[in-house]
Parts: C-alpha cells; structure tokens; sequence
C-alpha cells in the first residue's frame, strides 16, 4: 500500500509569517510521535505568493484521521501561546490536498 501525502495550503499575510513559524515550530511534537508519521515540512514561499504549504507524508488514510482527531485537534485547541498573540489564527486561507505517492528517489547510497 502505498504512502498518503497531505498538503495543507495556507494563505499567511507577510506581517504573519512569524507568528505562523513559531507555531508550528512549538507544536512540532504533536505529529512527530503519531503512528504511521512518516514525514512533515514546513515551506515558506520564497516570491510571488503568500502561499505556505505545510506537507506531510503518512503511512496511509487511517493514521492521518487519527492524527487529525486526535494531535492536531489538542494542539490547535492549545490557541496562541508565543507572549501575547492570543489564539488569532495566523493564516487567512486553508486548503487541503492529498496524494498517494506512486514514486519516489532518494540520493545514492542513502
């Protein structure tokens, strides 16, 4: 069975870029340790968007929803928590695809 991959896309105004990266990089336990974890990556865009794309890979359908209910829910229900930013979500926009990785490569000898 092949792997799942889930990209969130997010819409974040320049003056919000900050705000959303520190959230992320305070809740990045929340799916480290989830069963069928496979992968996560933060992209922030680098011209023409204000487009983050949060990418994660995981081992199929059932370990993301339970991911989903689970981890995910606690970690957005914990608000803001960065001095004073309140629970304001950072992005304005939210778009969800999902793929099933049909091929993949690694570096030789990795």
């Amino acid at each position: 069975m092949p792997s799942i991959v889930k990209i969130n896309v997010l819409t974040v105004p320049a003056e919000q870029r900050e705000t959303l990266e520190k959230r992320f990089a305070s809740r990045a336990h929340a799916v480290e340790n989830s069963d069928g974890f496979e992968w996560f990556e933060l992209l922030r865009p680098v011209e023409g968007t204000d487009t983050y794309l949060v990418y994660t890979r995981w081992r199929d359908e059932e370990s993301f929803q339970a991911w989903l209910e689970g981890p995910m829910k606690a970690a957005h229900q914990g608000g803001g928590q960065e001095g004073g930013t309140g629970s304001k979500p950072a992005a304005s926009g939210s778009t969800l695809w999902s793929f099933e990785v049909v091929q993949q490569a690694a570096p030789a000898g990795a």
